[in-house]
């Protein structure tokens, strides 16, 4: 651009003709601004403003073409903005761990410390692009991989692990990261004890909360990540204070308390399941139950939706209940029972996700203890109907194992999913394949993994054994 004169104040702004191609392509913002007439003739700034921006606009047409955003988060576009022009080439090395101390740096270098293997031709065909291999180089040009899935993005590369935390030695059954928080972790074991840790420079345990006296079985941070309830097979209900590390509160039951959350509109109500076959709803502030419900089987897992309004529970016997909730009153009503999953064991898992690629609504994902994972289309409008859309069968486990969503994975092809394994290893599967489901998987605990979990951004994903190791594995940077 050339600043000419063109009276007093008036700034000229000449595009260049070989970086702005004319036309551009259609885009209803451009042309709104092209054609937008020229209201104030008095103003002499007006033409060099009106050039400015036309001239910016153009320039981020093709970033902007790149990037469909498709109701992604900002963790997806801030990977898709940072990412290097050559990452397609790049092969990033792996490391291993040592065995020494809690919370220390996984930092020994290897080559062939952590596999990134597929069960099959297919399956690593299809997402090269997503698991570029730690041990081989992949035959995948990156042309093939702009042919197939446009601009894709490593999702789940990972270099290793980034952490570990080993001083429990009993089984750890749950983790859990902040809510929307990088840095803080926090887990509990068959023991009783809960550890709240920073994986930060440098990895610290910063809480031990000791107070129940038999297995914790489910825990749930605040909005604001300043306390944590959790529930436990001693009966009992413990609200602590992560700053101080005290227990401020004790809520007694009559039977064991299996699964809790907090209410996500109204952090004074929490909602906890039971032995009793019912979910209470307990006034966080007081400690006593406002309303409750009952069911025909114990309850196992539970979620919420986005708006608080509904709760999604499995039970003992694999069905799922969603029922409706007052925000404000905390009054509770059941909705409706799904049996699609075809099951008759435990419900380990149920996770609610706001929005699907793959389904173009809200998700809910289901997993037994006999093996069985199911994916769900939720409709709101109907409070909360459930639809199955896909299923896969794995292998029945002897341990709880838990799953979870991979939001940043699922973005351009498919329904993915991590989960724990009895085999000791963490896989990754695409719901929408069932003939060649797994996809990849990560190597390095000694025993049954149990439970999985991703911090905010999905740079590091958290696994726990049934050997109480903790190890957070660190995905690859694309910048």
């Amino acid at each position: 651009m050339e600043e000419t004169g063109g009276g007093a104040g008036v700034v000229d702004l000449k595009m260049d003709e070989e970086k702005v191609p004319w036309p551009p392509e259609t885009d209803p913002v451009f042309v709104s601004c092209l054609l937008q007439p020229p209201m104030s003739h008095h103003d002499p700034n007006y033409v060099a403003i009106r050039r400015l921006l036309l001239h910016r606009k153009a320039h981020s047409l093709p970033q902007r073409k790149d990037w469909r955003c498709n109701r992604r988060g900002y963790a997806a576009y801030r990977n898709f903005i940072r990412r290097p022009r050559n990452w397609e080439s790049q092969i990033t090395q792996s490391y291993i761990s040592t065995a020494s101390h809690s919370g220390h740096w996984a930092s020994s270098q290897g080559p062939h410390s952590i596999l990134f293997d597929s069960e099959s031709q297919s399956s690593s065909r299809d997402l090269r692009g997503f698991f570029p291999s730690s041990g081989h180089r992949s035959s995948f040009s990156s042309n093939d991989a702009d042919h197939q899935f446009g601009h894709v993005e490593p999702a789940y590369s990972f270099v290793g692990m980034h952490c570990i935390f080993d001083h429990c030695k009993a089984s750890v059954t749950i983790l859990k990261f902040g809510h929307m928080s990088s840095e803080l972790l926090a887990y509990g074991s068959s023991d009783g004890s809960l550890a709240v840790c920073h994986v930060s420079e440098p990895p610290s345990i910063i809480q031990h909360l000791r107070g129940h006296s038999k297995a914790i079985t489910d825990f749930d941070f605040s909005s604001n990540n300043q306390y944590i309830a959790s529930s436990s097979v001693d009966k009992t209900v413990l609200v602590w204070e992560i700053s101080k590390g005290h227990c401020i509160r004790v809520i007694y039951g009559t039977s064991a308390q299996l699964c809790i959350r907090f209410h996500p509109v109204n952090n004074n109500l929490l909602s906890v399941c039971n032995a009793n076959k019912e979910i209470n709803i307990i006034n966080f502030s007081t400690g006593r139950v406002i309303k409750k419900v009952y069911f025909d089987k114990e309850l196992t897992a539970m979620d919420n939706d986005h708006t608080g309004q509904l709760i999604f529970c499995g039970d003992a016997q694999g069905s799922i209940y969603t029922v409706s909730v007052n925000s404000h009153t905390g009054s509770i009503s059941r909705s409706h029972k799904n049996r699609s999953m075809r099951s008759k064991s435990p419900i380990t898992t149920v996770q609610y996700r706001t929005f699907s690629l793959v389904a173009r609504c809200p998700v809910l994902l289901a997993c037994a203890q006999d093996g069985n994972l199911c994916f769900f289309s939720v409709a709101l409008e109907i409070q909360g109907y459930l639809t199955l859309l896909c299923s896969l069968k794995l292998s029945p486990r002897l341990h709880s194992i838990r799953a979870s969503f991979c939001p940043l994975l699922s973005l351009e092809k498919g329904e993915f999913i991590v989960a724990g394994s009895e085999d000791s290893n963490v896989y990754f599967y695409d719901l929408t394949r069932p003939k060649h489901a797994c996809v990849n998987k990560l190597q390095g605990h000694g025993s049954p993994v149990i439970g999985v979990a991703w911090n905010y951004g999905e740079n590091l994903l958290a696994s726990s054994d049934s050997e109480g190791t903790v190890i957070v594995w660190k995905r690859a940077k694309t910048n």
